[in-house]
C-alpha cells in the first residue's frame, strides 16, 4: 500500500499576501484559487517539480504554526540564488557538524547534508535541502 503525501495546509493571516509570496516570490504554481461564498476561499499552490502541494487556509490565530517543511533541490547554491533573485530572504547555506549547525555547505556535499532556510510572511518556516539524484 502506498501512502503519498500530496497536500499540506498552511495557516496564514492574509490569503492575498501569502498567495503573492508563494507564487510571485518563491515560484510555486497556482493550481486553484476558488472562492465559495462568504469567507470561504481555497488557494492551492505546488512547488516546481513537486507531487506535494500546499493549501493556504485563513487562520490568523494559527498563522506561522507550520515549521520545518523541506524543499529538496539538486543544487542548493543555484536554488538559493534563484530565491534571492526573487527577493526571498533566505539564510546562507549551513550544514550540521560535530558542533551542531555550522555555516557553509557540507564539506563533502553529501546528500541531505546542506541546507538554507526561509520564512513566509506569517512565520511558517521552510528548509531547502540538497539531495543530488
Amino acid at each position: 500500500m502506498d501512502y503519498k503525501l500530496e497536500l499540506i495546509v498552511m495557516p496564514v493571516a492574509d490569503m492575498d499576501r501569502a498567495k503573492a509570496f508563494y507564487s510571485e516570490r518563491v515560484g510555486f504554481h497556482v493550481d486553484v484559487d476558488h472562492r465559495g461564498g462568504g469567507d470561504f476561499r481555497v488557494i492551492q499552490l505546488t512547488p516546481p517539480g513537486s507531487a506535494c502541494s500546499i493549501t493556504l487556509m485563513r487562520n490568523p490565530e494559527r498563522a506561522g504554526a507550520v515549521q520545518g517543511l523541506h524543499l529538496v533541490v539538486q543544487d542548493i547554491e543555484a536554488a538559493r540564488a534563484d530565491l534571492v533573485s526573487r527577493n526571498v530572504e533566505i539564510s546562507q547555506p549551513f550544514h550540521f557538524g560535530p558542533e551542531g549547525q555550522t555555516p557553509g555547505l557540507d564539506p563533502d556535499r553529501r546528500n541531505y547534508g546542506s541546507f538554507a532556510s526561509f520564512n513566509d510572511p506569517d512565520g511558517n518556516s521552510w528548509m531547502v535541502q540538497e539531495v543530488k539524484r
